[in-house]
């Protein structure tokens, strides 16, 4: 047994040409039946499982592997509804077209690890380390973005601005109070109430097209939106959702209607009201947005903007392989729920 084993010292010990070994992994119609299943034994008993890949990756300038970025944490990513609804349709289509995912966190220090070794980027969702979207930018890889824009990349989204104004003028009637419960709209780890706070907004934040589409609707209404009744929510989840919920229904006034920005922010605001003793949607109306399964197993059911993240992924894929760099806007259905 060899120490390192290499294409050159398994030719060697065979008695072979590196070219045999080669094309016996690789260009089986070169050789007879007989020869490559005796060159494949032999390497097998070797430990000798074929060519370097990476190295062959490199040589070809194609390793047939898809790095998704996400926006956050591999371990809150995949455990959110969206995100993996949204995965589920990229390993679908890659698959289909004989190519593998490989997952990278936004959270991550520097695309260095990977960079030579993908053919590529789809990018779901600004990352939370920013210094990626600059090494995106200047990356020679095809770069495809997902819920957010880079100059002269293409891009897959819904209209956020427009899906936002259209699920909160479905449910905004005159003398309404309305509180707003966003999804990272400040710098900040906990949820709170926006307030005085700077906003952090910048093209890559879907959250503050989100906003501008609510108050684009309130606008339209003749309501305003008080700052201190619009809630930064670090992340979609269960914890700091019931946290922004809980405050924001201890307002005075309480509003009468709470614009969520995801589903899991609206089923926990939801919960909180009921808790309280009131009514939905007679005391309160509550407003969703992505369109998870889950909405659909709780009463009152959820209005929510439903945008197909399984789809959503696998059109990203299929922009992905396609040259043209056209920016693919999807379609979202609003579908009106018994909590409006």
């Amino acid at each position: 047994m060899m120490s390192k084993l290499t294409l050159k010292s398994v030719a060697k010990t065979l008695g072979v040409s590196t070219a045999t070994i080669s094309n016996a992994f690789n260009r089986p119609d070169q050789l007879s039946v007989a020869l490559r299943e005796k060159i494949l034994q032999a390497c097998k008993e070797l430990g000798y499982f074929g060519p370097n890949k990476a190295a062959q990756s490199l040589r070809k300038g194609s390793s047939g592997i898809v790095a998704v970025i996400l926006s956050d944490s591999l371990e809150y990513m995949v455990s959110d509804p969206v995100a993996s609804q949204f995965l589920q349709g990229v390993a679908r289509e890659l698959e289909r077209n004989q190519a593998h995912l490989l997952l990278f966190s936004g959270s991550s220090p520097s695309l260095e690890p990977i960079s030579d070794f993908v053919d590529g980027f789809i990018c779901y969702g600004a990352p939370r380390n920013l210094t990626l979207i600059e090494q995106l930018q200047q990356s020679r890889k095809r770069v495809l973005t997902v819920d957010f824009d880079l100059p002269g990349r293409p891009s897959v989204n819904i209209d956020n601005e427009q899906a936002a104004f259209d699920s909160a003028i479905s449910v905004l009637r005159a003398g309404d109070t309305v509180a707003v419960l966003g999804l990272r709209l400040i710098d900040s780890n906990q949820s709170q109430a926006v307030g005085d706070a700077p906003m952090w907004d910048n093209l890559s934040s879907i959250a503050h097209r989100r906003l501008d589409g609510y108050q684009r609707a309130m606008q339209q209404q003749n309501l305003t939106l008080s700052a201190d009744y619009i809630w930064h929510i670090p992340e979609s989840s269960q914890h700091y959702a019931r946290v922004a919920a809980k405050a924001g229904l201890a307002m005075t006034p309480r509003p009468t209607v709470l614009l969520c920005m995801s589903d899991l922010i609206g089923l926990s605001a939801m919960r909180e009201a009921l808790q309280l003793g009131l009514r939905i949607p007679e005391d309160i109306r509550v407003v969703g947005f992505d369109g998870i399964e889950e909405t659909l197993r709780y009463h009152p059911t959820l209005t929510s903007v439903w945008q197909f993240s399984d789809k959503k992924g696998e059109a990203a894929v299929r922009a992905f392989l396609n040259p043209d760099d056209t920016t693919l806007q999807l379609p979202y259905e609003l579908r009106i729920g018994e909590s409006s």
